[in-house]
């Protein structure tokens, strides 16, 4: 699962992180090329820990996951592509991922997996420099259902209804967002958190990128 869950999204990255995503956000790409800190939550293999880290050399990334052996194949991606110097990983829930002043923390894919994404998001407007931004990259979703009956919703909801839901489901709160949450529903959750500024930067045919501010 966790093999198969790079597999498809890491095209995506590897396609548009450093060329659209982080370009799309405010003042972010100047950050990153004078030196930034950024957490990357939910990292899994560091897929999109190692291509930041290889696009902007000036800047320190911390990788944290709550599953360890992802974790531990991250830091060998990170050694291998020679930014170990400047990626670094450890074993820790969104939760309670360790440090402060971030000024860009980052979420692929995972937030809609989070048993208790309310307190993720909590988590990270503690974490967060009152200047800094998160961005949220989620599957592509409309905020109601025909909005996404289409060939990619199709296969977003079957992925949900067997891996993202029962995820969920199985950790504390349980809250269950799903692979479908949609913009509302996302901009409900962090306002809910602290956050005052949300947009939808950029999206794909797979994936919408959102902006959040304090």
């Amino acid at each position: 699962m966790h093999l198969g869950c790079e597999r498809f999204f890491q095209p995506g990255y590897a396609a548009n992180l450093t060329s659209a995503w982080l370009p799309a956000l405010e003042g972010v790409v100047d950050k990153l090329e004078s030196g930034a800190s950024v957490a990357d939550i939910g990292c899994g293999h560091g897929a999109s820990t190692v291509l930041m880290a290889q696009a902007f050399p000036r800047s320190t990334f911390r990788g944290s996951d709550d599953h360890a052996a992802s974790v531990d194949t991250a830091r060998e991606r990170a050694t291998a592509a020679g930014v170990g110097d400047r990626a670094r990983f450890e074993v820790a829930s969104a939760q309670d991922f360790p440090g402060r002043g971030y000024d860009l923390v980052t979420m692929f894919d995972c937030l809609h997996d989070m048993g208790d994404p309310l307190g993720a998001a909590r988590r990270v407007r503690e974490a967060i420099a009152e200047d800094g931004t998160w961005m949220v990259v989620e599957p592509a979703a409309g905020d109601h259902v025909e909005d996404n009956l289409n060939p990619v919703g199709r296969a977003y909801y079957g992925f949900s209804t067997l891996l993202c839901t029962p995820a969920s489901l199985s950790q504390p709160v349980g809250a269950a967002l799903g692979t479908q949450a949609g913009p509302a529903r996302v901009r409900e959750l962090v306002a809910q958190a602290g956050f005052s500024r949300f947009r939808v930067a950029a999206t794909t045919p797979f994936n919408a990128v959102y902006e959040i501010r304090p």
